[in-house]
């Protein structure tokens, strides 16, 4: 097909956008004449995201079901019928050769009115356990693109596809990147780096566990990358005051993940099924430290899908404060724990994820 039409919906946090973004890329690097139109939830963050890499979007009124009592909930069925009749409208407008769905609020109406007109649709799935959008359309759409093994708990088995995760390609190449990063961070080469990242927002548990810990690093010549997120910043810079020329840092977010994981030794990291695709792309040793509030508590199972194949250890985020340091500080010193680590996970990624989609999404159009 010249000039395919592709809906991509769905969004809500970073998890969702950047791989509904790699995939877009990838189906323009395939047919540069694809033309793509993406499907969000207004107020979302992917309002934002998407104009910024260069895609056109259109916003749903939805959002999702709150999981205690509240008046919110009240609102909930205007905002569906709302947006499954904005979604129709869409798909009549733009009319798409097939539509993809990642997750997310915005998802849910647009593939289910994409599947009422017969338009092919496939679902990307970024973690060991769906969320309740995917596994409501699993069964209307054509396609499912997993990242784990044993999806079959949750989608019919012959329309599942083992493709891994999509990632910033930029995020995962490191080859030849760590003495720039070293500069970057203002770090020496002949000492250990330990990288801490919460997710966007930061993660309280981790920063209070490794807070109490920054004299010990520096004693130990043990360098920080330490992503605090914006309510922790403030707090980690007093803590931090007087250690930056031991190469201890605080930072409310990092730009430039790839320079942070090329000059890392050990990871400390949520376990997001994105930041769990990147370190399995990077090869880096990691303690995962879950977030327990996730829906259906999926950072559990997908940092489970690692800690069984020896490629990870897990600390719950109840025993962070305990357990994290002693066990951080046990690992920067014993190389022989990290390369084992590293050795386990680098088996565990899959390369060029985006373009096993995108080629994916182009056979549903060709069938």
């Amino acid at each position: 097909m010249s000039s395919p039409k592709v809906i991509i919906s769905g969004g809500g946090t970073g998890g969702h956008i950047f791989p509904a973004i790699a995939i877009a890329n990838a189906l323009k690097e395939i047919n540069p004449s694809t033309d793509i139109l993406f499907v969000g939830a207004n107020g979302r963050m992917e309002m934002e995201k998407v104009p910024a890499a260069g895609y056109p979007i259109e916003g749903l009124w939805i959002s999702g079901l709150q999981r205690k009592l509240t008046l919110k909930n009240l609102a909930f069925p205007f905002k569906l019928m709302s947006s499954l009749m904005r979604s129709g409208a869409i798909i009549n407008r733009f009319q798409p050769d097939v539509a993809v769905g990642v997750g997310g609020f915005a998802s849910g109406p647009l593939l289910k009115m994409a599947t009422r007109k017969k338009v092919p649709t496939l679902i990307q799935e970024q973690n060991s356990y769906p969320g309740i959008t995917n596994k409501l359309l699993g069964g209307k759409v054509k396609k499912v693109c997993v990242a784990y093994d044993g999806m079959e708990r949750f989608f019919p088995k012959e329309k599942i596809i083992l493709t891994g995760n999509p990632v910033r390609k930029e995020v995962v190449m490191l080859e030849g990147k760590r003495q720039r990063a070293l500069e970057h961070f203002h770090l020496q080469a002949d000492r250990k780096t330990l990288l801490v990242i919460g997710g966007s927002l930061g993660a309280r548990s981790i920063n209070e566990a490794i807070r109490p810990c920054l004299e010990t690093f520096r004693q130990r010549n043990i360098q920080l990358i330490w992503q605090t997120g914006k309510n922790y910043v403030e707090e980690a810079r007093v803590a931090t005051a007087g250690l930056e020329e031991s190469g201890i840092k605080a930072h409310t977010f990092i730009e430039k993940m790839d320079y942070a994981y090329a000059a890392a030794d050990l990871v400390v990291s949520r376990a997001g099924a994105i930041a769990v695709s990147e370190l399995c792309l990077t090869a880096k040793p990691c303690v995962l430290v879950p977030f327990p509030y996730a829906a259906e508590d999926h950072q559990t199972k997908n940092a489970m899908a690692l800690v069984n194949h020896h490629a990870a250890l897990l600390v719950k985020d109840t025993d962070a404060g305990e357990q994290l340091g002693p066990l951080v500080l046990d690992l920067m010193e014993n190389d022989e724990k990290r390369d084992k680590l590293a050795a386990q996970i680098s088996g565990l990624g899959f390369e060029d994820s985006a373009r096993v989609i995108a080629n994916e999404v182009l056979k549903l159009i060709e069938e």
